[in-house]
């Protein structure tokens, strides 16, 4: 809840600009470091500023100094010095953000944010990219006191993503994804001919940073377990479509899996061979067939049993047409 705003020279100025702002903290925003809350708060502020201010003091809580790693409460009230926001010039803020991400919502109620994420689109924004979806729907959603992203999709993987809008709500979800209790399953396009109808693979896998700094997973033993069940769906001249149902959740873990099998996903950028990118470019398939089809869990809050389902993104759709007319023609 937003006390009093003082403004010091423009009425239209951003909370985050040309105000002393006093924030009385709820339920909904207790719990969280300083650092995190103001970095959410003071949108478009760099995260250096942020940290200056409150080693200087100029954020207080309750009237008194704090420490980055403090962990607002409920009843505290945060002064917030004016800060100006630099603003980027000639950048219509619809054309930065792209299309509008709530028309494309599964599912929506006062503490879930489900969408069908699209291709592309990276869920955070960072190294280069302007505004992700997470920013996005901030922006889309001006009216929410709380929105975070419950879990992550890849930027190429397009497909079910949620999102919390009550803080309970995003502490359960994390548990429940923690301690396995969701099913999440998503359709991958795989080089060659897959044979099994279901395969159970565990292999442990392990992050590193390659030469160029980038982050990679490798299967190693000493790496973290993993495991992943595949399911036969359509076999095709060259490809294989599968189900993928995660039982862990790491980073890049069906494209690895299935690359360390010999079938990488088909235009995996990452995992895939380079050659056989660009020629599937060719036939029409730009970017990695990987999609998040189907989320299954308990309502956060009221327990109700959810399947959230994102039917399989045109594009991807419109390769395997093209598979189906050259499979039917041989």
């Amino acid at each position: 809840m937003i006390l009093k705003e003082t403004p010091e020279q423009e009425s239209h100025a951003h909370p985050a600009t040309l105000a002393v702002t006093k924030v009385l903290i709820g339920a909904e925003l207790a719990g969280q470091r300083i650092d995190n809350f103001l970095v959410k708060h003071l949108k478009g502020v760099p995260k250096s500023r942020i940290y200056r201010m409150l080693r200087e003091g100029e954020v207080r809580v309750s009237g008194h100094r704090t420490k980055p790693e403090y962990k607002v409460a409920v009843g505290d009230e945060i002064r917030i010095p004016p800060v100006r926001v630099a603003e980027k010039a000639d950048v219509p803020q619809q054309a930065a953000a792209g299309p509008a991400l709530l028309d494309r919502v599964i599912y929506r109620d006062e503490a879930l944010l489900v969408i069908d994420k699209p291709a592309g689109r990276a869920v955070h924004g960072g190294s280069g990219i302007s505004l992700g979806v997470i920013e996005q729907l901030r922006q889309e959603l001006p009216q929410a006191k709380f929105l975070e992203l419950a879990h992550r999709l890849d930027r190429e993987t397009s497909g079910v993503l949620m999102l919390a809008l009550k803080r309970s709500a995003l502490v359960e979800l994390h548990r429940m994804l923690r301690d396995g209790e969701t099913r999440k399953t998503y359709l991958a396009l795989a080089c060659g001919r897959w044979t099994d109808a279901v395969r159970h693979v565990k292999l442990p896998l392990l992050r590193y940073l390659n030469e160029d700094g980038e982050r990679r997973v490798a299967v190693d033993d000493a790496g973290a377990r993993a495991h992943t069940i595949f399911r036969l769906r359509r076999n095709y001249l060259e490809f294989t479509l599968l189900e993928a149902e995660l039982k862990t959740g790491r980073t890049h873990q069906i494209r690895v899996h299935l690359a360390a099998l010999g079938h990488a996903i088909a235009a995996d950028d990452k995992y895939g061979d380079a050659a056989h990118n660009r020629a599937l470019k060719k036939q029409g398939l730009r970017r990695m067939f990987l999609h998040a089809a189907r989320l299954e869990l308990k309502h956060p809050l009221s327990g109700e049993a959810l399947v959230l389902e994102a039917p399989l993104a045109p594009d991807l759709q419109h390769f395997l047409n093209i598979l189906d007319h050259e499979t039917q023609t041989l």
